[in-house]
């Protein structure tokens, strides 16, 4: 498959290994990341040690990390009695040759013995620092990897050399993959999310219908029941979980509101919900005028646009789908398609305006976000605290030019932002889909930005 992207990545990495001296890098992220394909690319022109942990019994895996350290050296493998040996044998080969070794899904590891860990610290302080070899862990669990690996209680606190906390792609990184015009493209993202596989199984030679039916709507399908097979990976009674998901994708985003759809009482809804943030499966949000840690106008959504989609659309219509995938699509999932993007199309802004940033084609902001209070709520909201200058920005996923109207509506709202000072500098702008009613621009002055879809495209191409 092909390699996109992650330059910054493996630029690390490669930084890493060829400074002198030994290095430990830690790698993590949600599954289906490309975590193993960065590994595999970076170790691709380098020697290097590849094992691949699994849910199995300690024993059989100690065993296959000796056989694997033991082929790279063409060594017999020896007879090796706990992990202890193990690490050893390995330290003893690495005084012979500097090598890449990468222990991929670690935390399996360390679910069949949580002193696992311990060992390692062993093998990095008597043996790899005494290298110029390079020692990756890297993981799916990112609760396990923070807490065994990155914690202050784990034995291996302060010995990494560097970590990569592996993110799905941007809209920007993902255009590499989508090769759909831009509209189309904003389309088929806000369905698979920047997750690289999701990506990568979609055929851009055919149409976004097509592929939907084909890779999502099809149960033979490996995106049909990809959901439910990450939550049971994470999770042993992943059912409420379920539950919890589908609410939120369905617009129930306030903590009430999540335990009015599902049943769940307040007091356990929050441990789940803490627990689906920790799996990076929901974000909570509060207004970016608030505090994060104070605020209770907290909203939550699903962090990933392929999982609000099948919360949204497949879950719900399971039993149609089984029975006729392309009624669903035709009758349910594109009438209600541009709904489903304009919340993705508020993202993609959000990149706009950071880019423009990065560009110096607009003054800086040190935070954007959505804001909200009661019925009212603007799209995006930039912050600059120094500047005692706000962003205001609407962002319009619809078929008809914006007019008059929403800017008068955008002028109302922002009387109820309470931010700064009262000759606070306000600066506005307006992203739509479908472009502006003519003359519009003769009405707005020098502090008024009108983007078009075609000059999104321009600006993150």
């Amino acid at each position: 498959m092909t390699f996109y992207n992650r330059g910054d990545e493996i630029n690390a990495l490669r930084s890493a290994h060829e400074s002198p001296g030994y290095a430990f890098f830690v790698i993590y992220g949600r599954r289906r990341v490309g975590k193993t394909g960065l590994i595999k690319e970076f170790c691709a022109d380098q020697p290097h040690i590849y094992f691949l942990a699994a849910q199995e019994a300690e024993d059989r895996q100690r065993e296959k990390f000796v056989e694997q350290i033991a082929e790279h050296f063409g060594d017999r493998v020896p007879r090796i009695d706990g992990w202890d040996d193990a690490f050893a044998y390995l330290g003893e080969k690495l005084d012979t040759e500097d090598v890449v070794v990468a222990i991929d899904e670690f935390p399996y590891l360390v679910e069949e013995n949580d002193s696992v860990p311990s060992y390692v610290q062993g093998f990095v302080d008597e043996h790899l620092h005494e290298t110029d070899s390079m020692l990756i862990l890297c993981g799916s669990s990112v609760s396990t990897m923070e807490s065994e690996v990155l914690g202050h209680e784990s034995p291996l606190y302060g010995r990494r050399t560097g970590q990569l906390d592996v993110k799905p792609f941007s809209f920007t990184q993902a255009r590499e993959v989508i090769s759909y015009d831009i509209e189309e493209a904003i389309c088929s993202y806000a369905i698979t999310g920047g997750t690289p596989m999701y990506l990568t199984l979609f055929d851009y030679d055919q149409s976004l219908a097509e592929n939907v039916q084909s890779q999502i709507l099809s149960p033979a399908a490996i995106l049909y029941n990809e959901p439910e097979f990450l939550l049971r990976t994470e999770l042993r009674n992943p059912a409420r979980y379920m539950s919890i998901l589908e609410a939120v994708a369905l617009g129930h985003t306030t903590p009430n509101e999540i335990s009015g759809a599902t049943g769940i009482n307040s007091g356990p809804l929050s441990k789940y919900l803490q627990t689906l943030r920790r799996l990076r499966l929901i974000d909570r949000e509060v207004p970016v005028t608030a505090s994060g840690t104070k605020s209770k106008r907290s909203r939550y959504r699903v962090a990933d646009e392929f999982l609000r989609f099948w919360f949204g659309y497949v879950e719900p219509n399971r039993s149609s789908i089984e029975e006729a995938p392309d009624v669903v699509y035709q009758g349910t999932i594109a009438p209600d398609l541009s709904d489903h993007v304009a919340a993705t199309f508020e993202d993609i802004c959000q990149e706009v305006v950071w880019e423009l940033v990065r560009r110096g084609d607009v003054e800086p902001y040190s935070e954007v976000g959505r804001w909200w209070y009661g019925e009212n709520e603007i799209d995006i909201v930039g912050l600059a605290p120094n500047d005692d200058r706000i962003l205001f920005a609407e962002c319009k996923w619809t078929s008809e030019p914006v007019g008059r109207s929403l800017i008068r509506d955008l002028r109302e709202k922002v009387a109820n932002v309470r931010w700064g000072p009262s000759d606070r500098k306000e600066h506005f702008a307006v992203f739509s889909k479908s472009g502006f009613v003519d003359g519009i621009d003769r009405d707005l002055g020098s502090k008024w930005s009108l983007i078009s879809l075609e000059e999104i495209n321009h600006v993150l191409s």
